[in-house]
């Protein structure tokens, strides 16, 4: 079983890696909507490899444990009393 500090520590690491993602995806859509098709593909192995190291750091944490408890009910509309 890891350790608490490493759990903390790979998900701090996860954390960085999926705002770095979600930069350079930006990076790439506003690139490939410029026309600017170079800056785009060059961009390509920079997301894949952040993406194969977040499966593998997402691999690497347990699970988290489901909640249990009180499950909400959505409640029914009230209906309009007819006189």
């Amino acid at each position: 079983m890891p350790e608490p500090a490493d759990i903390a520590r790979r998900r701090a690491r996860l954390a960085e890696v999926e705002s770095e993602l979600a930069r350079l995806r930006h990076r790439h859509d506003i690139a490939m909507s410029a026309f600017r098709f170079e800056e785009a593909t060059a961009l390509g192995p920079a997301i894949a490899a952040l993406e194969n190291e977040q499966r593998a750091l997402a691999a690497a944490l347990p699970l988290p444990i489901p909640a249990t408890g009180v499950v909400p009910v959505l409640e029914r509309r009230r209906r309009r009393l007819r006189r």
